[in-house]
Parts: structure tokens; sequence; C-alpha cells
């Protein structure tokens, strides 16, 4: 029996390599699967059972066939091998650690993944800071309020000193967000009413706001200055006359702010202003879809909350 076995030794010893083989690539092939369906992040104790689970799968379908290209193809005799229990344990035995080092292979990336992904979000924010920055003191900003200032002083001095306060409170908040990646909604709903009445000193009553809310959510949050954003594109993309009113609401529902506006084309649009691009981008960080609805009358925005 001993020189049967030293003699088809070699046909053992390939056929062994082919299945550790066959154990990589069914290895890698579960782990891929399981961290689309099932990653540790939705439940550990469920992840772990289907891990085993998975390589006793793995074990007796490759000691199958393993038996079948043994006994049946190459016609080897049993007497004097392995049972299939033994088999069956040292193939698990050489299993786990297979599949053990793709989990640490994949938890190493994933964390490499994760600080990459981190540096670029916070390089994100950090741009998103600079260029709302930049929006909000831009020269034309800049020039358009003062000029509306100057006026205010000599035909009403009390709303002058009001713009005053509203300017000021609006670049208070704007300087404020370096510190605050979010803001509750009612934050932000609280500093849009100064750049409502910044925008109210200079339009007029050529624009109608309102603000619908449909629940109580006015708790969660959301980017900082999305609204703001939002209703400035509004007034640079759209035309805005006493007898063309440019009608702009927000409604805050249950699962998203929408803010929507009547479409009255600007034949002169500046390239002033962050741009619904900017803000999609920060929602993206979070996982967040904005949702863009562009018809003949109305160009409607949705913003997820980012937190329940």
């Amino acid at each position: 029996m001993k020189e049967d076995l030293w003699s088809n030794f070699h046909i053992q010893l390939l056929s062994h390599y082919m299945v550790i083989v066959i154990m990589c690539i069914a290895d890698y092939l579960l782990l891929r699967f399981l961290n689309s369906y099932l990653p540790y992040s939705k439940n550990i104790l469920y992840r772990i059972m289907a891990d085993i689970t998975g390589l006793i799968v793995i074990c007796l379908i490759i000691l199958w066939i393993f038996n079948y290209l043994i006994y049946d193809v190459l016609l080897i005799s049993e007497d004097g091998l392995p049972s299939f229990v033994v088999k069956f344990a040292f193939a698990m035995t050489n299993n786990i650690p297979i599949l053990l080092a793709f989990e640490l292979i994949y938890y190493f990336q994933s964390e490499q993944k994760a600080i990459a992904d981190s540096e670029i979000a916070k390089r994100q924010v950090l741009l998103f800071q600079h260029e709302t920055l930049r929006a909000q003191i831009n020269p034309h900003f800049l020039f358009n309020s003062l000029n509306v200032l100057s006026s205010l002083i000599y035909l009403n001095p009390e709303n002058a000193n009001k713009f005053t306060k509203a300017l000021s409170k609006t670049y208070r908040y704007v300087l404020s967000l370096t510190r605050q990646p979010v803001v509750s909604v009612i934050e932000e709903l609280d500093a849009l009413q100064s750049y409502i009445f910044l925008m109210r000193m200079r339009f007029e009553n050529s624009f109608t706001f309102t603000v619908n809310k449909t629940c109580d959510c006015e708790q969660n949050v959301i980017i900082p200055l999305t609204l703001q954003l939002l209703i400035e594109n509004a007034f640079k993309h759209n035309i805005a006359t006493e007898d063309s009113l440019l009608e702009i609401k927000i409604t805050i529902g249950s699962k998203y702010i929408t803010v929507e506006n009547n479409i009255q084309p600007s034949i002169d649009i500046g390239n002033g202003g962050i741009g619904l691009k900017y803000i999609t981008k920060q929602y993206q960080l979070y996982d967040k879809e904005v949702i863009v609805e562009h018809t003949e009358r109305l160009f409607v925005v949705r913003i997820p909350y980012i937190q329940p």
C-alpha cells in the first residue's frame, strides 16, 4: 500500500495544490459576496455565521470534487486513505486561515480607503467653506449690498440700520461655519431670514417667499447655507420684477426640504454663487442624493436630511 501511495504521490500532491487554489478562489468569491450583501457594519453575528456556513459549504463541495477525481476519474483505491471526516477537518483547518487572511487584507484595505476618503472629505469641506465664503463676499454681492445701503441711508435711515444688522448677521453666520459641518434646519431658517431681508430691500416687491411646514423636522440637520445658496441661484437665474414676480417656496417635509421657484430665465446670468453642483457634492459625502426636477414652469430641488 505504501508503494501504491508513493507511485501516485505526484498525482495526490497536484490534487492537493489544486484544492488549495480552488479554496482561495472560492473564499475570495465568498468574501466579495458577503461584503456586498452582508457587511460587518450590518450585523457582526450574522456575518460570522455566514462566514462559517460558507466555509463548510465550500469544503463539502471541494471534498466531493476531490473524491470524485481521485476515486472515480483517477481510480485510486480508497484503502489506507483518510476517512471523509478526517479530510473534512483537514480542509477546514486549511480553509479557515485562507479566509481569515482575505478578511485581514480586506480590513486593512478598508482602513486605508477610509483614511483616504476622510482626507478627501476634509478637503471637500474646506473647499465648500472657501467657495461659500467667496460666494458671499464676492465684489458683485458686496457692491449690490453697499448700493442698497447707500440709498437707504438717505431715503430711510431706519431701514438702513436694519439692513446693516441683517448684512452683519449674514456674514457672521457664514464665518461661523468653519466650526459647523452641519446645522439644524431651525438654525438655517433663522439665518435665512436675514438674507431674505437683504433681498427684500434690494428687490422690494419683486418676489414672494413662503415656508410651509408639513411636519416637525426642524431639529434635523443639513449642510449649512444650503437654503440660502439655492435661493441665491433662483435670483441669479431668473428675472424678478413687480410685473413678473419670482415665487420662491420652501417646504419642510418628513424626508426632504423642498426648494422651488417658478422659471423666468434671466438674459444676463453671472458667474457668482457656489452653484448647485457644490451642494450636490457635499451631500454625496454623506451618501445622500440631492434630487433636482426641472419642468417648464418650475425648478425644484429636494434636499435630504443628513440625520433623521
